[in-house]
């Protein structure tokens, strides 16, 4: 299963199908299909066409910027930079994260839970939600959140509800939904007023009922379709993640733990500052985004999956009740030590919606949130590292400063990055199941090829959430390099035959 992207060493001879640009995902990409002459898949790849350069244009800035400036990144999930860039600096001014005032640290958690609840909101109830509510091969009218509203009408409002409560908390917290500013080198700029927590309690217990209806709502799409469920874009991979030191679900700060296919763990504990020991990242002529591995592994058989699903994984337990007794339930689906179904990034992401709501009521609960302790320094040093649990998976920021403040490096590792080789296998698979012996491109195909690297909630560019706007189209070329097919689909969904 690690060696078939790289199989088709010989590709005069075989037909090239392109998706150019792939839809509904966060930035520009593009899916290549290489089949022989029986119209067998020999080879696909997603490649990244676009370069954003952000880990080179934030030298030589003074890295109380960071923070500020890394969250322009991305329009979806901005926090989860801003905190993995806080984490970072705070390093530089001496501050291990067990040393952060108790407020701080709680301000932090709250506003991250926000982030990663409304991120999975938005997710699975505007772009996932059609596709599992009305079926792949449905009409295109229907793949959207307004059909969701209009046909599921409880779903659709309570999945925009839960994505305003998530992004209340970053309002909060932040002073804004999107872009705002919270944490700095050492802590935070403000905690909650009584007034601001108690506008979030008002709305939380409803919150938390909406995200357990949303985990039975997963469960039975998942469990009606069950060998769909299980089999579709699947692949057996590896896993890492955060866990807390007793091995819980911990998204905002713990050590590294990674498992095999089989579920054996290949390392635990390891403090995210030696992950260079760990993990190397390549590079491929064909793409801009880079591939990852376990360096012991080597490039072949070291990739692995972050996020939701790898997050179940690889955690013993979650700290919150009813995101336990779900995850427990979602991992009974086999008798496997680890669950690989891809379509289960959609259970998994649920149950982490649940738990971020029981959590932000925990916290809001919790009266250091309203505290004074915001701020703490310690010694100075050259370097720092953050690393964060990212809606999308592990997320690393990595700075080097010389002696007067300045950025002299950075290396970031974006969670998608992380899946690269895995959404890869999850198009090869999918390639190979609807497209093997088809010679005409009918949209439910292309869609089909979507779904698959859409399960993973991928950020390509590491920017805005602006789906299903952009064109494609899609020549299938024989062995001889003529055009037996050409369809295009156009900025509405539409799909339209340019050699009729």
């Amino acid at each position: 299963m690690y060696e078939h992207l790289e199989t088709a060493k010989n590709t005069e001879n075989l037909k090239r199908v392109v998706i150019d640009p792939v839809t509904r995902v966060e930035g520009h990409g593009k899916v290549t299909l290489l089949l022989d002459e029986d119209n067998h898949v020999q080879q696909a790849r997603l490649h990244i066409v676009e370069f954003r350069g952000f880990e080179r244009f934030i030298q030589g800035r003074p890295y109380w910027e960071l923070p500020v400036l890394v969250q322009r990144l991305c329009g979806i999930c901005p926090v989860s930079h801003h905190l993995a860039a806080a984490k970072a600096i705070d390093q530089l001014v001496g501050v291990d994260p067990e040393n952060l005032p108790p407020t701080a640290d709680k301000i932090r958690r709250l506003l991250h839970f926000g982030q990663v609840l409304q991120s999975h909101a938005l997710h699975f109830f505007h772009l996932a939600s059609p596709d599992l509510l009305f079926g792949f091969d449905s009409d295109i009218s229907k793949r959207n959140i307004i059909a969701v509203l209009q046909e599921h009408t409880d779903i659709g409002l309570q999945g925009v509800k839960l994505r305003k409560f998530g992004q209340e908390v970053i309002r909060m917290v932040s002073g804004k939904r999107i872009h705002g500013s919270s944490a700095i080198a050492g802590g935070v700029n403000k905690s909650l007023s009584k007034d601001e927590r108690d506008y979030l309690l008002k709305d939380v217990e409803q919150m938390i009922e909406w995200a357990e209806q949303s985990v039975a709502l997963i469960e039975k799409v998942h469990c009606s379709n069950r060998p769909y469920h299980d089999e579709f874009a699947t692949i057996k991979s590896q896993y890492m993640g955060l866990v807390a030191k007793d091995g819980a679900l911990e998204l905002y700060h713990g050590g590294l733990r990674a498992k095999n296919t089989e579920g054996e763990i290949l390392f635990d504990q390891v403090d995210y500052c030696r992950y260079n020991d760990y993990i190397h990242e390549e590079v491929r002529p064909w793409t801009y985004m880079k591939f990852p591995y376990f360096v012991n592994q080597g490039k072949e058989k070291g990739w692995y999956r972050v996020g939701p699903l790898a997050r179940m994984n690889v955690c013993d337990y979650i700290s919150t009740p009813k995101a336990e007794a779900a995850r427990q339930q979602f991992m009974r689906l086999s008798d496997n030590p680890v669950e690989h179904s891809t379509l289960g990034y959609h259970w998994t992401r649920l149950i982490e919606v649940l738990h971020c709501a029981e959590a932000i009521k925990d916290l809001l609960h919790d009266a250091d949130i309203m505290g004074d302790d915001l701020v703490v320094t310690g010694e100075k040093r050259l370097e720092g590292i953050g690393v964060i649990e990212a809606p999308r998976g592990t997320l690393f920021h990595h700075y080097q400063v010389d002696e007067n403040d300045i950025v002299t490096k950075a290396n970031l590792i974006v969670s998608t990055t992380s899946n690269n080789h895995a959404m890869n296998e999850s198009v090869r698979q999918v390639a190979a199941t609807y497209l093997d012996g088809q010679a005409e491109i009918t949209e439910p195909l292309l869609n089909h090829l979507e779904v698959a690297i859409r399960a993973y909630d991928p950020c390509l560019s590491c920017a805005t959430h602006a789906l299903g706007k952009m064109p494609m189209q899609v020549e299938l070329v024989n062995a001889q390099g003529e055009i037996i097919n050409q369809v295009f689909k156009n900025s509405r969904g539409e799909i339209e035959s340019l050699l009729s």
